[in-house]
């Protein structure tokens, strides 16, 4: 009993660590909101699920995005830290909106330069987190680091996008809603496994931008929750080293890009 305790715990203290401080719970919410800690006992508030939508209920939901770019098969994106490569597979064949989006921003060059600002191993190794293009700018207050997101040059607000998770034999994706809000049973296609590349967000479902996050180990509790759109295929000793304050030098689509099709 006790050890269920202390790993329900871990649970609910080490998840806020995914938090994007920024994004709020609403579109309304100020970027200066402060970073949640990952010892706050900050969590995820899931709503009763409802009953499983319609599979055509699903794909509605998707056209709704059709204004955000797209991987329709995979990619492979080599992410350089202190000099080192981390070769990144892209999965948009499970993940269309989540990958499309991680490559866009690969290719304007917005991942360049960003610090790593988040990095958790203890108690128990969990996720090395960035993409804070706040973090591009060295005298940028290290506290309010993983408060920002991607803003639009085109629209000079920030991109979000929806929170994206496909479940075993489901023919399309969920959108907007965990699988347990959705009410479907089933584990994800993509799992949180060592090595899954994938999406922070704050309480919000569709609060994601650009900021993701490495996991250091197998965290199972976050399958359904949190939308995983690729694995670390090498380099992985790379990420075990990464400490806050690292930055990415370079990241770069060295392979798929055809099969990514950017916001017209």
């Amino acid at each position: 009993m006790q050890i269920k305790i202390q790993r329900w715990l871990f649970s609910v203290l080490i998840i806020g660590a995914l938090f994007v401080g920024g994004c709020g719970s609403s579109p309304a919410a100020s970027n200066s909101t402060p970073t949640p800690n990952p010892a706050s006992g900050e969590n995820i508030s899931l709503s009763p699920p409802p009953s499983e939508p319609a599979s055509g209920a699903v794909v509605a939901a998707s056209e709704q995005f059709n204004n955000l770019p797209r991987l329709t098969q995979k990619a492979t994106v080599v992410m350089t830290v202190k000099g080192a490569p981390i070769t990144i597979e892209l999965d948009g064949t499970n993940a269309p909106i989540t990958a499309g989006n991680f490559v866009d921003l690969v290719q304007k060059g917005v991942y360049d330069g960003l610090v790593f600002h988040r990095v958790v191993r203890e108690p128990q190794p969990f996720v090395v987190q960035g993409g804070d293009p706040q973090g591009k700018d060295p005298k940028f207050p290290t506290a309010r680091l993983g408060t920002g997101g991607f803003i639009d040059p085109k629209t000079s607000v920030e991109r979000r996008i929806p929170l994206e998770i496909k479940a075993k034999g489901a023919p399309n994706p969920t959108y907007s809603q965990t699988l347990e809000q959705a009410g479907i049973s089933q584990k994800p296609v993509l799992l949180h496994s060592r090595g899954a590349v994938a999406m922070a967000r704050s309480q919000s479902p569709d609060s994601a931008s650009s900021q993701f996050y490495f996991t250091l180990s197998d965290v199972p509790f976050l399958d359904g929750s949190y939308a995983v759109f690729g694995y670390v295929k090498q380099g992985m000793d790379v990420v075990d080293k990464i400490q806050a304050g690292d930055r990415i030098e370079k990241a770069t689509v060295t392979q798929g890009l055809e099969n990514f099709k950017a916001v017209n």
